[in-house]
């Protein structure tokens, strides 16, 4: 399968966002070769700052295959943005609606049109308190099981010490180094021609994001931690505190309650102070 003309919006939307992040940022790329010359592929990415998009996406252009990022719905609407994010072909995602399946199956077109379809297989910026991956959503293990198209695992660190996560202004100085770093593809064959049951995806899934780990190691010099970041477990966590809080602070004001009942009948009874 040739690979896709990059085209007039990309090439615009590179002479527009490269100059500023060469300027911002410096560059420790490695990994390029892993990308494949021809035919459709699937990149999993870690995602750990806003604006990683924009550092990897520039990695990736100047590999000759550009990335067609699942990107929130309300992007696509907003004038020059949307008609940008449509004219580089990116890939609307619906959530919570009844087309939100429909970027699946864009991405499947898509991989099997000979293109690349990067995924943040996290869903959303790391939560993770040290900055490591989180566990994944199962969209790109999907796809690429139904395609068994190749999936090249990426790492990136950099572009959050710029601008870290939910942070509203930039950390200018000094100057940072992004560092984007791609595997060979993670092999996945043992899954291929097996039911495509929530476990199989499961460990699909972890087989991606252990491959995207390791190289965040690489690309850190250090040791992730031996079990993910689990929002869920996290949030559930969350949610017992709170009740355990709720729960103290109801008894507190139970106990409170009745030392001051016990006050008032002690008065009432002369017994009191």
């Amino acid at each position: 399968m040739p690979r896709r003309r990059i085209g007039f919006w990309y090439r615009f939307a590179a002479v527009i966002c490269k100059p500023p992040l060469v300027v911002l940022l410096k560059r420790d790329w490695r990994g390029m070769e892993n990308i494949p010359a021809e035919g459709g592929f699937i990149t999993a990415v870690n995602h750990n700052s806003h604006i990683d998009p924009l550092a990897y996406a520039h990695f990736q252009y100047n590999t000759g295959r550009v990335p067609r990022f699942l990107a929130k719905s309300g992007l696509f609407n907003k004038g020059f943005v949307g008609a940008a994010m449509r004219g580089t072909g990116q890939i609307p995602v619906y959530r919570e609606s009844t087309d939100a399946l429909s970027a699946f199956r864009a991405a499947i077109d898509a991989v099997e049109r000979g293109e690349c379809v990067a995924f943040y297989p996290e869903g959303t910026l790391t939560r993770d308190p040290d900055g490591w991956p989180m566990t994944a959503k199962t969209g790109a293990a999907r796809v690429a099981l139904q395609t068994k198209c190749p999936v090249i695992p990426v790492a990136q660190w950099g572009a959050n010490e710029l601008l870290p996560p939910y942070a509203k202004k930039p950390r200018l100085f000094p100057r940072k180094t992004s560092r984007v770093l791609a595997g060979p593809p993670v092999d996945l064959s043992r899954f291929y021609d097996r039911e495509m049951t929530p476990e199989l995806l499961k460990e699909a899934t972890e087989a991606i994001m252990a491959a995207v780990t390791r190289l965040l190691e690489e690309v850190r010099g250090e040791k992730a931690p031996e079990t993910p970041y689990d929002p869920r477990t996290e949030r559930l966590e969350q949610r017992r505190r709170t009740h355990a809080q709720r729960n103290g602070r109801n008894g507190r004001q139970d106990r409170t309650r009745g030392e001051r009942a016990a006050v008032r009948e002690a008065r009432e009874e002369g017994l009191g102070t």
